[in-house]
């Protein structure tokens, strides 16, 4: 073993290999290329490797369980193993490194934090003295598209265990996340009445026009004074620019900091009607991620993870983020503590790139964790 456990060039070769195996959610073949490997990593560990088989044209969700502390509730690490960009995008974006930052596909959301749980696990099972409780990592196949396919085993898992850490990756300069919007989506199915638009248009009933009414309700409701937002996203609609459209439809994202703002809006987007008569409005859709609210549990968490990195010589603050994530389905029941992973900056863009002075410390703050949590 290396005379540091953390060294930071040996971490970062780890990176690049997961990074280097381009997995988009919507190629399970690359995703589960991934999950090869990272099964292979616990090979030698005192550790068992469970495999879910993907579905509904997603990955494998892999569960890894420490042989120790398994009678008991422990700790579940949340992580997920797919990205955003699509394959090929590592050709525009190599993995590379100029100062402190590395460069890759998903190296910053989330693989660098992904690999730094995995690091720090190994050096707990390279140690004498077993912790206290129980480690349990679960990696997933489809968070970036809601986690369709693992919101039951994230939730099942999280009933389980006593604290659930989140590789996510840090926030503005490393801040730690301790609350999150909770993620609401909508589809808006508008049915009017086509006509021609020069010389019969009293006959129609324009399914846009209404279309744009539906707009101007969903618009109203923003209210950023209380962190809750309503985006259009997508719209489309009519065939023709000389045909009254018969069909509209948008789809629509709400963010919400609180169950109380979910439970009086949702009901509300779900509950808009026509305002024209010979038009219907049609509209589907629920919270798919609960908020994030902090708890006392997950504030106790944080603090002592704020004592930890102060020993370890950083300061850890945290944050609340308008951004979902699979601790938005742990924290209404679990103490959950969110962007341990990397810091960095450029998630889901061109130039996603992780501080390479980052690792070491935030490896070191989730191996102490694993050794101090009871």
């Amino acid at each position: 073993m290396a005379s540091n456990p953390f060294e930071t060039a040996d971490i970062l070769d780890g990176i690049r290999r997961w990074v280097e195996i381009e997995s988009p959610t919507e190629r399970p073949d690359q995703v589960n290329k991934l999950a090869d490997l990272v099964a292979s990593e616990y090979r030698d560990l005192p550790a068992t490797v469970d495999r879910v088989a993907g579905r509904d044209g997603c990955g494998d969700h892999l569960v890894t369980r420490s042989s120790w502390g398994q009678d008991a509730p422990g700790i579940l690490v949340l992580s997920h193993l797919d990205t955003v960009h699509p394959m090929g995008f590592i050709e525009r974006l190599p993995f590379k490194i100029e100062g402190d930052s590395a460069f890759g596909p998903g190296i910053y959301d989330m693989k660098g934090g992904a690999y730094l749980a995995y690091h720090a696990f190994r050096q707990i099972c390279a140690a004498d003295v077993r912790p206290p409780l129980g480690i349990t990592q679960l990696y997933v196949s489809d968070e970036e598209i809601g986690s369709p396919t693992s919101r039951a085993l994230i939730e099942a898992e999280g009933r389980k265990a006593k604290y659930v850490l989140v590789t996510e990756p840090a926030r503005d300069g490393g801040k730690i996340v301790t609350g999150r919007k909770g993620v609401a989506r909508f589809d808006v199915h508008i049915k009017g009445a086509p006509a021609h638009a020069g010389a019969r248009p009293e006959d129609g009933r324009s399914a846009i026009r209404e279309l744009g009414h539906v707009i101007l309700a969903l618009e109203a409701m923003n209210d950023l004074k209380r962190g809750v937002t309503v985006n259009v996203g997508v719209v489309r609609g009519g065939t023709k620019p000389n045909v009254i459209a018969e069909e509209a439809y948008a789809e629509v994202d709400m963010r919400v900091p609180t169950m109380a703002d979910a439970g009086e809006l949702v009901p509300k987007i779900l509950g808009i009607t026509s305002r024209t008569d010979g038009v219907s409005v049609k509209v589907t859709g629920e919270l798919n991620r609960p908020p994030y609210e902090k708890s006392n549990a997950g504030a106790a968490l944080y603090e002592h993870a704020r004592e930890l990195a102060g020993e370890l010589g950083f300061e850890l603050i945290d944050v609340f983020t308008g951004g979902g994530s699979d601790g938005n389905f742990t924290a209404p029941h679990t103490a959950t503590l969110d962007g341990l992973g990397v810091d960095g900056k450029g998630a889901h863009t061109h130039y996603e790139q992780l501080y390479i002075s980052s690792i070491e410390p935030r490896a070191r703050l989730l191996h102490r964790l694993y050794q101090t949590l009871r």
